[in-house]
């Protein structure tokens, strides 16, 4: 599928809609650069941000969330000098200072002592000033682009009217329209974990992209249905976050590790698809988290990929991963076994 003599460019690059951005078929997501689930350095998090830049990846996404504005502070320090990175971040969380805070307890899975609270809100000021947090933390004088974070009944349940609301009718999308048509952005869309979100804002906004987690998978391909044609329609590229559902499908199920899927431990029946999936992989040579990334890659609509990477040894084995070459009789044999639908793209 990609070239693994070194020759330039070593990752290729997909353009986002009219805009003149071209991302990177494999970005990085940086919620781990956030300290998420466990703490490491800041030379640490250089170390792998500066290897990801090096093996010519060139788009990151990042969101105030991750790590309470410690995951943007990090990003900014890498790519400040570096006007050819792709940035994004999100908007519908506002970070509120908090003195109680004084150590890196965990919180909500992160381990910062950035002495501040995530509060939800949509408003018009609150996506405005969301942007400038941003860019303040970042360092930068532009985001690329701006998802709006985690709106939808996934996160908010019952409240989840009362935000969509805000986002509506009181101004954040607006917002985020004259953000985008003053040139501070170039790009804005919604970055979430359901679908049905998706579909009815696309009805409703004029986004650009969208950031769908962990949906569109080896294990999951229920977009295929009718987000990825509305997409197409309407001429929005999505960022596939999750591709590995969550951890499952980078460890495979023989790992000794933890196995994780859709954010909690993975249930019994996910544990034999993937078992499934390991032994069509053993019968074609093929490392199931190559197979995997190279999956969502090959649907037109996707524009990039963005696994969580936390190390250059994770980084280098990432690219190997995009890079593996794949038999075509691996994907014929995932059909046959009803592993990948009828009507989705391979390699």
């Amino acid at each position: 599928m990609h070239d693994t003599d070194g020759s330039a460019p070593r990752i290729a690059r997909r353009r986002l809609g009219q805009t003149r951005l071209e991302l990177s078929e494999l970005g990085l997501g940086t919620a781990a650069l956030g300290n998420l689930y466990y703490s490491f350095s800041d030379a640490q998090a250089q170390a792998m941000l500066s290897a990801a830049l090096k093996a010519d990846i060139n788009y990151i996404d990042t969101a105030p969330l991750y790590g309470y504005g410690l995951s943007e502070r990090r990003v900014g320090d890498a790519v400040r000098s570096n006007s050819a990175v792709v940035v994004s971040s999100k908007v519908g969380r506002m970070l509120v200072p908090d003195p109680a805070i004084r150590d890196a307890s965990e919180r909500r899975g992160f381990f910062s002592a950035f002495p501040f609270e995530p509060r939800f809100d949509y408003t018009y000021d609150a996506v405005m000033r969301s942007y400038e947090d941003s860019l303040q933390r970042l360092g930068l004088a532009r985001i690329d682009i701006l998802f709006i974070h985690d709106i939808g009944p996934f996160t908010h349940g019952d409240h989840h009217e009362e935000f969509y609301r805000q986002l509506m009718n009181q101004g954040g999308l607006k917002a985020l329209e004259e953000l985008r048509s003053g040139g501070q952005i170039a790009a804005y869309g919604i970055g979430v974990n359901e679908i049905p979100i998706c579909l009815q804002l696309l009805r409703e906004a004029r986004l650009d992209v969208i950031l769908l987690a962990g949906r569109y998978t080896l294990l999951e391909q229920q977009p295929l249905d009718e987000l990825l044609p509305e997409c197409h329609t309407r001429g929005v590229q999505i960022v596939a976050g999750g591709p590995y559902n969550s951890g499952i499908l980078a460890t495979g199920t023989r790992s000794g590790a933890a196995l994780h899927h859709d954010y909690v431990s993975a249930p019994p029946d996910v544990i034999e698809r993937v078992k499934s999936l390991e032994a069509v992989c053993d019968r074609h040579g093929v490392e199931l988290p190559a197979a995997a990334l190279q999956f969502v890659l090959a649907h037109p609509q996707i524009i990039s990929v963005i696994p969580g990477l936390d190390t250059p040894e994770r980084v280098a084995q990432t690219i190997r991963y995009y890079k593996a070459r794949i038999p075509a009789a691996f994907w014929a044999e995932l059909r046959s076994a009803g592993h990948i639908r009828e009507d989705a793209p391979t390699p």
